[in-house]
């Protein structure tokens, strides 16, 4: 009856490390979200303000793209190069005056939303006031904007026709309003930061992007260790 009981433990013990590790890794869920570049001539830099708060300088590129994301390691950039001197080439300076090069990326259709078909990417020269803000520029070439009721950019030109950083889950079906913080978080202000790496981002992503933690590998490893040795006893009394 021991060995019979010793065996029974350890066949539970090597079924929990089966289901485990039989797991594939959980799709993490993202958002559906205007996110803001800087360019250069290095390519596009993920902005760390909002386009509210930054302001430009002449010459200077600014990059909006469309797209599905978990943060902003992984948001998708402009398709577009970020060269001010083709993309101003048309458009000459004039005193009082600054001009700002404009990327605007609709994204691709796999991330428009249900009924929705994306703009082809365009360029824009925008020639605004001194100290005027990024989000300023975009506004003078790209109307109609749209925003939620805390400042977050929700559509550009128009697109998408409704919605605002909706989460997305793993197979691309929407599945809730975002609530994250900081600008590119669904649900934020647009002023605070650049970064859709939120709480509400982090939590739905599952910080690793999901699949069992190192924590319960190891508590498993151990129990599957414990049934080992109690099998290697009862030989040993058999013996």
């Amino acid at each position: 009856m021991r060995r019979a009981g010793r065996t029974t433990a350890l066949l539970v013990a090597l079924g929990a490390v089966l289901a485990v590790l039989g797991a594939g890794p959980a799709q993490a869920a993202g958002y559906r979200y205007w996110s803001f570049w800087e360019g250069s001539g290095s390519g596009w830099t993920y902005a760390t303000q909002g386009p509210s708060l930054v302001r430009p300088d002449d010459g200077a590129v600014q990059g909006f793209r469309f797209s599905v994301s978990e943060d902003s390691q992984d948001s998708a950039k402009p398709r577009r190069a970020a060269e001010f001197t083709k993309i101003c080439a048309d458009t000459p300076a004039k005193d009082g005056t600054k001009r700002i090069a404009l990327v605007i990326d609709p994204g691709t259709a796999a991330d428009a939303p249900a009924g929705e078909t994306p703009p082809a990417p365009r360029t824009a020269c925008a020639r605004v006031a001194p100290d005027a803000s990024a989000a300023e520029a975009l506004a003078s070439v790209a109307k109609p904007l749209r925003y939620s009721s805390d400042a977050m950019l929700c559509a550009i030109a128009g697109y998408p026709g409704s919605g605002c950083g909706e989460q997305v889950s793993g197979d691309g079906n929407n599945s809730g309003s975002g609530s994250g913080s900081g600008y590119g978080t669904p649900g934020a202000s647009a002023s605070v930061s650049a970064s859709p790496a939120g709480s509400a981002a982090s939590s739905a992503s599952g910080g690793s992007g999901g699949g069992p933690s190192a924590g319960v590998l190891v508590g498993v490893g151990a129990v599957l260790l414990l049934g080992i040795a109690a099998v290697v006893q009862a030989r040993r009394r058999r013996g």
